[in-house]
């Protein structure tokens, strides 16, 4: 009997702490992020059917590691174990990279502000005023925004915010000029900066891929007509810190060099850091006729031709959201 219940303890552990953690081949990079947890990452291993008794692996956290995972890229070779693996992960010495996590769509104070907090980055430029910081950075540029490509990266170990930020302006330009290069005929752009502008707009109105080229069309189609372009990302941009989470009436009337609903024509700047595939979109519109959308409250948008179409569409859209509440 003792020795049944040594045996399957036994078995336990083995599956659990004493198991080799999956490697494809000899060695594979393991990105840990900021705010990542043990139980989180257990839970993953047990989910993937790496771990048969992933509450064996929690208590092993709690009783001896006594310590949260630490942000950063570790190296994990073929033989460790599940064991030596949640060990190497509580200590961000044992790092070999860091990762930087830049979503399409984030703002440039966004990204100055996850510089600063994150430990592995080693601090030379984020501190200074926007137009110092672009000076250092040999930018040509008088406004940061947009200018940085987002997407996921990875760096040495203490690497310079500097050396981070001039890498992310380089793959941006080199996406805008690659795009620019290839542009359609007929845009309503004076040069690329504007493109840029117009990629970072689209970025902020759809999350939806298939849409991109669709909003670049209704946007296109409004600067050609001299047709306000009346977007709502722009305005909240301009609002700055004033932004709350909502905007009114009253926020759309309110005139700043940023909303579309007051000035003709598209915004001084970008509005955030966009995608290459909102670039893309930005170069190459449809080739519809409409110039209106509204969101559809099911994800995604109704894109229109006419403005009475337009305005049954945003009855749809009431409906589905007064049906929601």
């Amino acid at each position: 009997m003792i020795v049944g219940l040594l045996l399957i303890l036994f078995f336990v552990l083995w599956s659990s702490l004493f198991k080799n953690y999956p490697v494809d081949g000899p060695k594979q990079m393991l990105a840990i992020g900021k705010g990542d947890t043990y139980s989180g990452f257990i839970d993953r291993l047990a989910k993937e059917g790496q771990v048969s008794f992933p509450l064996v692996l929690k208590l092993y956290h709690r009783v001896m590691i006594h310590d949260t995972m630490k942000a950063g890229v570790y190296e994990v070779s073929q033989g460790m174990s599940i064991r030596q693996v949640l060990n190497m992960l509580s200590d961000a010495d044992n790092a070999q990279m860091n990762r930087i996590l830049v979503i399409e769509g984030t703002t440039f104070k966004q990204l100055i502000e996850a510089l600063k907090k994150d430990d592995l980055v080693t601090k030379e430029v984020s501190h200074l005023a926007y137009p110092e910081l672009l000076k250092a950075l040999n930018i040509p540029y008088d406004h940061p925004e947009g200018l940085f490509s987002p997407n996921t990266y990875f760096f040495a170990k203490g690497e310079t915010d500097r050396k981070i930020l001039s890498d992310l302006y380089q793959r941006q330009m080199k996406a805008l000029d690659e795009a620019w290069a290839k542009r359609a005929s007929d845009l309503p752009y004076q040069n690329k900066y504007e493109a840029l502008i117009m990629a970072s707009i689209i970025e902020k109105e759809t999350s939806v891929d298939r849409e991109l080229e669709q909003v670049s069309g209704v946007f296109v189609r409004r600067l050609k007509m001299g047709m306000r372009l009346q977007t709502d990302p722009t305005v909240i941009y301009g609002m700055g810190d004033a932004y709350k989470g909502n905007i009114t009436r009253q926020d759309l009337r309110t005139p700043t060099a940023y909303n579309t609903y007051t000035i003709s024509g598209l915004p001084p700047t970008p509005i955030a850091l966009p995608s290459s595939k909102a670039i893309e979109a930005a170069m190459h519109p449809d080739s519809s006729n409409n110039i209106y959308f509204v969101a559809t409250g099911n994800g995604g948008h109704k894109f229109s031709s006419n403005l009475q179409d337009h305005n049954r569409a945003v009855q749809e859209y009431l409906s589905v959201i007064r049906a929601k509440n």
